[in-house]
């Protein structure tokens, strides 16, 4: 008789655990040893109860990837795999980088999931198909051609940043734009997110590099 596939699943939203438990436990073949809700739990589970297979969300307390890469360090062998929302290249590529072997979007099928955590028990690695599609096409397209970070801001965020490249604080970039200060803050915010930057002096010079550029 094959041994089951022994899976700790780690996520915040309990209906959702409990609905993967009960689906894998329906197919048969696994075997649920521990749930958990944040990246302190995935940590422990992988201590007391060594599953073969740590599913692990991405969005949860102390961040999915931030356990996956603290396991991992400590227990190289560890054959982890991502079962989330997120579609982004930068999550995906930290994740791989990170060494899990599986990133799986939540829509999987039960059936499909399945045969994703045997084929990852048995030794082999998976990306949801589409995600590596786009993530191998992102990284052959020519660094020319790739866009312009800026052009993915609105017109009241570029015009935001513009101000703040010239050293305004968010205050003073309120009231030349009779806004409110929070409301600036928020905008920034956004701007730092989708250029990918930490804070307000690399964005800034993102500006000025566009600006030389063009």
């Amino acid at each position: 008789m094959t041994a089951s596939i022994r899976i700790a699943i780690v996520d915040d939203h309990p209906l959702f655990r409990e609905g993967v438990a009960r689906s894998l436990g329906e197919i048969g073949g696994f075997a649920v040893v521990g749930e958990g809700a944040s990246a302190d739990d995935a940590e422990r589970l992988v201590q007391t109860t060594a599953p073969d297979i740590l599913l692990l969300d991405i969005s949860m307390p102390g961040g999915g990837l931030n356990a996956a890469a603290r396991i991992l360090s400590g227990h190289p062998g560890q054959k982890i795999v991502m079962l989330t929302v997120s579609e982004t290249n930068a999550d995906v590529a930290q994740a791989l980088n990170t060494g899990v072997r599986g990133y799986v979007l939540k829509g999987v099928g039960s059936k499909t999931l399945a045969e994703i955590l045997g084929e990852v028990a048995a030794g082999q690695s998976y990306v949801s198909p589409t995600l590596s599609a786009r993530l191998l096409s992102d990284l052959l397209q020519p660094a020319s051609r790739k866009p312009d970070p800026l052009s993915q801001l609105t017109g009241r965020e570029a015009e935001i940043l513009r101000l703040v490249a010239e050293g305004l604080s968010n205050k003073e970039v309120a009231a030349r734009l009779s806004l409110q200060e929070k409301t600036v803050k928020h905008h920034m915010t956004r701007v730092l997110a989708k250029l990918n930057v930490r804070n307000r002096t690399e964005a800034a010079l993102l500006m000025h590099e566009a600006k030389e550029k063009n």
